[in-house]
């Protein structure tokens, strides 16, 4: 049976797919990362960009939030609003996403009751919304990959809280190939590769190899590096 989008609807049975998820982001903001340690903080931002291109290749709604950006955190990361262009986050004041009234009605709004999260940091802007959303009746499944905290002990025990809640840990690369699911789906297939190749080191070099070696196809070509001209600083 084809999905609204023309896509294969892919079979559900405990399993997410493109049509019943929705994809929450929150407060990947500098200030959040400086305060990261005990995880690889350049592998959230990679990870977490790679996630964002995965919803938007298939058509996933994506929910933004931020918090107090002005006044501590900073803006959302740039490589996060440059696969949003058109998406403003919504800005909150609260540590708890799920406190705030129009992040729940955004994510209300999609329809759907299996909530993707992930965010800085993992024991209180991940672990609070998971918590009360699973409460609420949504069924969560945390991308460990692109949260962190101040401590590998407090992602680690903010993982278990979470996990105890009844919430699902998974990586953003599962989270794609789960909405993939079959290799014969080409209408996904070449973009799905795309961020492999350019967000998952090791895997996307062993596809690159097996395109040109095997397969005999051209090399990838990545936008060409433009040097940035000089600006005046303040």
């Amino acid at each position: 049976m084809p999905a609204t989008t023309g896509r294969t609807k892919r079979s559900e049975k405990g399993l997410l797919t493109p049509d019943n998820c929705v994809v929450a982001l929150i407060d990947h903001q500098p200030q959040m990362m400086f305060g990261v340690a005990g995880v690889d903080r350049e592998s959230i931002i990679n990870h977490t960009v790679a996630l964002g291109k995965a919803a938007r290749v298939f058509d996933v709604p994506v929910v933004l939030t931020t918090v107090e950006t002005k006044s501590f955190s900073g803006n959302l990361w740039p490589q996060i609003r440059a696969v949003f262009p058109e998406q403003t986050a919504i800005e909150r004041s609260s540590m708890n996403a799920w406190d705030d009234k129009n992040f729940v009605a955004a994510i209300k709004a999609t329809g759907r009751k299996k909530l993707v999260l992930a965010g800085l940091w993992t024991e209180v802007c991940v672990a609070f919304p998971s918590v009360q959303a699973i409460h609420d009746g949504y069924e969560v499944y945390v991308v460990e990959d692109c949260c962190g905290d101040v401590s590998q002990l407090a992602h680690d025990n903010a993982m278990k809280r979470v996990i105890q809640a009844g919430a699902k840990p998974v990586t953003s690369l599962q989270v794609m190939l789960e909405f993939q699911r079959d290799w014969a789906e080409k209408d996904t297939y070449d973009a799905v590769m795309d961020i492999v190749k350019t967000h998952y080191g090791a895997y996307g070099v062993g596809v690159e190899y097996a395109y040109t070696m095997v397969h005999n196809a051209p090399p990838t070509v990545f936008p060409k590096y433009v040097i940035p001209s000089a600006t005046s600083h303040k």
